[in-house]
């Protein structure tokens, strides 16, 4: 055979192969391998979708957070030398980013993008709020429970309790600091995470930093808006509840809700 001959049987080599999707990345001009490569129903990120998070094996949710696999070598590929290379979940996590990179087809964003993954699933075992799961029936109880929260607040400072069937507190977020009004308190922010947290109940707690606690115009017609869209949302206004020094002001006390 040849040169010529070698050289024409070679380059219709490359050429099937190039057709048939085989070689690296820098000859058939794709950037990377990825799952949207694969058959659809192999795909960890439509399973997720499809199936759930649960459905996905230990390879799949890695390649889900990798999202991208490299040069002739999926995602999937690179999953799974990273579990043959640490073993198992913890040991991915605890690995210094420069040891996630001794893996072929990790680099420093995937190596950073793994750690940050992991180190937001280890978080969710911190210790929730020391105060959640405390009875807040009474205003007493809520004044008790927010009054060294805002004891040197300068400002109007604007929180959201929200609470279960038997007034527990579930969670509490601070909406706002500033003038208290509509603006600052819109009902969407009230309810928004008590309808996610499937709350029974709102409490909302703001302080006076002038001491007196009675309530101005702007309190009144506030509270009144946030009933009538608690009524909507199926979520009661249970209180409103105004912290000024040792001094509070329940609306519900005062039979305005």
């Amino acid at each position: 055979m040849t040169c010529g001959a070698h050289g024409s049987s070679q380059s219709r080599k490359v050429t099937k192969r190039q057709s048939d999707g085989l070689t690296e990345g820098a000859t058939t001009g794709k950037k990377g391998f990825t799952v949207s490569d694969m058959p659809a129903r192999e795909r960890p990120r439509e399973r997720l979708m499809r199936e759930g998070p649960k459905a996905l094996t230990r390879e799949e949710v890695l390649a889900v957070i990798i999202s991208r696999g490299t040069s002739g070598r999926s995602v999937l590929d690179i999953a799974r030398d990273l579990v043959r290379e640490f073993k198992t979940i913890p040991a991915i996590a605890d690995a210094p980013v420069a040891e996630l990179m001794r893996v072929k087809g990790i680099g420093k964003a995937k190596a950073c993008q793994i750690k940050a993954a992991l180190e937001l699933a280890r978080r969710l075992e911190e210790p929730r709020d020391p105060d959640e799961g405390t009875d807040l029936s009474s205003a007493q109880a809520v004044f008790d429970l927010m009054r060294a929260e805002v004891a040197d607040e300068k400002r109007e400072c604007f929180f959201v309790l929200a609470v279960d069937s038997r007034n527990r507190l579930v969670f509490r977020d601070d909406v706002s600091v500033g003038c208290l009004n509509s603006t600052l308190a819109h009902p969407r922010e009230v309810f928004e995470k008590a309808i996610r947290a499937k709350a029974s109940g709102v409490i909302v707690v703001h302080n006076h930093p002038s001491g007196d606690p009675q309530p101005s115009d702007d309190d009144i017609r506030l509270t009144r808006r946030l009933a009538e869209a608690g009524k909507i949302m199926g979520i009661p206004l249970q209180d409103h509840i105004i912290v000024a020094g040792k001094h509070m002001y329940s609306f519900r006390a005062r039979c305005l809700l």
